[in-house]
Formats: structure tokens, C-alpha cells, sequence
């Protein structure tokens, strides 16, 4: 298979797939004597696991691991879900974090009169400022 067909069947571009390669994170494909690169199914396999574990939120570096387990026979459940659940606390994390942000923003926005003048709670909070600009 060349790269186009490659990348229509794993969703993705040429790009990422030469990207990825770059990086090492796939087994590197055969050369045909033109230059052009072979594929292989197992290729496609590697791909697909790197297109879906980006998708759930692993790093290039989680994903090089995972591809590597993918290639070991004699890899461990185990060692794929301590990572996976590793990679689910990481998330949960992200998450509290978030919706932590999303709460002080609430609270900035309920303070500020949000009218036309020059006082704003906001930016008096984020600068660090106790003071209001007097009209």
C-alpha cells in the first residue's frame, strides 16, 4: 500500500503519517527502488492505535510506549492498563482544574457590573489590584 491509501484508511493525513514515522513511532516501512514508501496491514494497525490514542488524550511519548507493547508478544495486560488507567487520572485532574478555572471565572464575571464604565472587578482580580479606577 502507498501513503495515500494508507492514510484513507486510518483517517490520517500523509502528513502525520510521515510525522510519525519521523518520530519513530511507527515500525518504519519498506522502500520500494523508486523511493516510495510500502505499507504493510500492520502498518495500518500502528497508525490506527496512534490516530485513537492521541484521540483519548495519550502523548506522542505514551504513544511511542503503547506502540511498542503493541509490537511486543510478550507484552503484559497489565503494563497497557496501569497506563491506560494512569492516563485516566491524568484526565481527572484536567478536569477538576478546569471546571476550578471555570468557577472563578463565574465568580470574576457575577462581580463585574458590565456596563460601560471604566470599573471592572475582572481585571482588577487578575491583575492582582484591590484598587478600582475612581470615575
Amino acid at each position: 500500500m502507498n501513503i495515500s491509501d494508507v492514510a484513507k484508511r486510518t483517517g490520517l493525513t500523509s502528513k502525520a503519517i510521515r510525522f510519525y514515522e519521523e518520530k519513530g513511532l511507527v515500525t518504519p516501512p519498506l522502500r520500494s527502488e523508486n523511493g516510495y514508501r510500502s505499507y504493510t496491514a500492520r502498518h495500518l494497525e500502528e497508525l490506527t492505535l496512534l490516530r485513537q490514542a492521541r484521540q483519548v488524550g495519550f502523548t506522542l511519548d505514551e504513544c511511542r510506549e503503547l506502540v511498542q507493547l503493541f509490537n511486543d508478544p510478550a507484552r503484559h495486560s497489565a503494563d497497557v492498563k496501569r497506563r491506560t488507567l494512569q492516563k485516566v487520572k491524568e484526565i481527572e485532574a484536567h478536569i477538576n482544574e478546569l471546571n476550578a478555572m471555570r468557577e472563578r471565572l463565574l465568580a470574576l464575571a457575577e462581580v463585574c457590573p458590565g456596563d460601560e464604565s471604566a470599573d471592572c472587578p475582572i481585571i482588577d482580580n487578575l491583575a492582582g489590584c484591590c484598587h478600582r479606577t475612581k470615575k
